[in-house]
């Protein structure tokens, strides 16, 4: 991983200074540049060529070269811009990742043992837990269906995009809510630009519902972060609430701690 980072790296950061202007706050691109920094540098590029810009959407952070040119209080993202075309993007800085001082919640575990048996993957798992341990109802304060995992559609102006999955959730009042739902393992990190694609998604195909967009952290194998994020023009994507639920046996959990949590603020 550490050498396809590096190469990755190096693709990326001779696309980048070759578009740079100073002052930009968006860079333009297409797969093709991707191809022709590669075979300018001499590097093998992977049989995936988006695996390039997925790397550093989900998993890495982009060359210090690049992060250095965002003013204070922002960060470079890519984001999709149509069919096999990308852009770099100024945009306000976030970081989506659990918080050190958060309680946490203990939940009686209810995933089928067999299911946690064979999972084969950290979101796997994770998505089975969120869904037999009605998490997302905790979380929201709404019922909630699994309505389709990993949805894949194609939005204008952005291209193909993928939800881990989406619940339909309906409050006290028959409100009817969409939920798109990012996952994440514990070596992955969650990205801006996938929480920008649930929203434009959901305001294409699901117009008439209300869009809450909810990611979720695989922080250990039982301790769960869940996130609810806001979209607004002037800041961009913002975390607006967050709670840590650790899956436990029954057994684990005391009367003392029910006792808080009945006293704890809604």
């Amino acid at each position: 991983m550490a050498t396809s980072k590096n190469r990755y790296s190096r693709i990326i950061e001779a696309i980048f200074n070759k578009y740079y202007q100073k002052g930009a706050t968006e860079i333009s691109f297409k797969r093709p540049d991707i191809t022709r920094a590669a075979e300018e540098l001499e590097i093998r590029l992977p049989k995936n060529l988006g695996d390039v810009l997925h790397s550093f959407r989900y998993r890495a952070d982009l060359p210090n070269s690049i992060v250095k040119k965002a003013p204070e209080g922002y960060e470079w993202i890519i984001r999709p811009a149509g069919r096999a075309q990308y852009k770099l993007v100024l945009v306000p800085k976030v970081a989506i990742g659990p918080s050190g001082m958060l309680a946490e919640t203990k939940i009686p575990d209810a995933t089928p043992g067999v299911i946690a048996r064979y999972s084969l993957t950290d979101e796997q798992a994770l998505l089975a837990k969120l869904r037999y341990n009605r998490l997302i109802d905790i979380f929201t304060g709404l019922a909630c269906y699994s309505f389709q995992s990993h949805l894949r559609t194609s939005v204008p102006d952005i291209g193909q995009v993928e939800t881990d999955e989406i619940y339909i959730g309906i409050d006290k009042r028959g409100a009817h809510f969409i939920l798109p739902v990012q996952a994440k393992g514990k070596a992955d990190k969650i990205g801006i630009v996938q929480i920008e694609q649930d929203f434009a998604l959901c305001a294409r195909n699901f117009s008439g519902l209300v869009c809450r967009s909810i990611a979720a952290q695989l922080m250990e194998n039982q301790l769960i972060a869940l996130f609810e994020l806001k979209q607004n023009v002037k800041e961009g994507i913002r975390i607006s609430a967050e709670r840590h639920y650790r899956l436990v046996n029954p057994e684990d959990l005391s009367a003392e701690e029910l006792e808080t949590y009945r006293n704890r603020p809604i």
